[in-house]
């Protein structure tokens, strides 16, 4: 029997905040995978490991116990599904499981596309009842009105829906991004607001993030003069 569980999303999208993020979490509260998601709605794939042992394209459940015994499941993988409606039937097998064990809050991460190079990283938040917004507010998160315009797409967007049809308290966190490459600097951003949220006190160790993070404010200073993209072209979550 789980303790009041929370669940938290983590598989990829736009600068891979969102997987980067969960991936860092799970593994600080030393999480343990306990089921394994292959779909046909997966690229039909393996991909071998360095000892050229075939792992098949899937997604993950992981367990830990986190502050105050509070359980916490984790999505996690490399794949998120191939078609939009793939990603739904995912998301609708996913909450299938989730339902079944209780879980009290749906938590989502991604990235907010922006097409440039942020200076101090914004998280923004989208939740499934407007009640959920001042404490997240006091954990840092941002909330700009009717964004993102083009809406909250793949698995972050599904499962809050999801969860908020079920009656399930659900939020999206996402961390401002260029959605160029993989940015740990808006993953160092979300894990800080989840660390307030989950009520992690204990010191993590960033130091990894940490230096990539700089390594993108170093790539920030050379292309800041450049044309960004179109808003509209990478303002989603995924």
């Amino acid at each position: 029997m789980l303790k009041d569980p929370i669940f938290i999303e983590a598989l990829p999208g736009i600068g891979n905040v969102g997987k980067i993020a969960g991936d860092f979490v799970a593994g600080a509260l030393k999480a343990e995978r306990f089921a394994t998601i292959y779909s046909e709605n997966f690229p039909p794939q393996v991909v071998p490991d360095q000892e050229c042992v075939v792992k098949m394209a899937c997604n993950e459940l992981w367990h830990a116990r986190g502050p105050k015994g509070r359980d916490i499941v984790f999505l996690r993988g490399d794949y998120q599904g191939g078609t939009p409606e793939g990603q739904f039937a995912l998301a609708c097998d996913v909450m299938d499981v989730i339902l079944s064990f209780g879980v009290s809050t749906i938590i989502t991460l991604g990235g907010y596309g922006t097409g440039l190079m942020p200076g101090e990283v914004h998280v923004f938040g989208a939740v499934s009842r407007r009640e959920l917004k001042p404490a997240l507010e006091k954990a840092g998160v941002t909330f700009r009105p009717g964004e993102p315009q083009a809406g909250i797409v793949g698995a972050s967007g599904a499962l809050v829906g999801l969860g908020q049809a079920n009656g399930i308290d659900s939020f999206c966190l996402m961390g401002e991004t260029s959605g160029f490459f993989a940015d740990q600097k808006s993953a160092l951003a979300v894990i800080e607001v989840l660390r307030k949220i989950l009520g992690i006190r204990r010191r993590l160790d960033l130091a990894e993030l940490e230096e990539q993070s700089r390594k993108i404010d170093e790539l920030a200073e050379r292309v800041n003069s450049a044309e960004p993209a179109p808003a509209e072209d990478l303002n989603y979550i995924g």
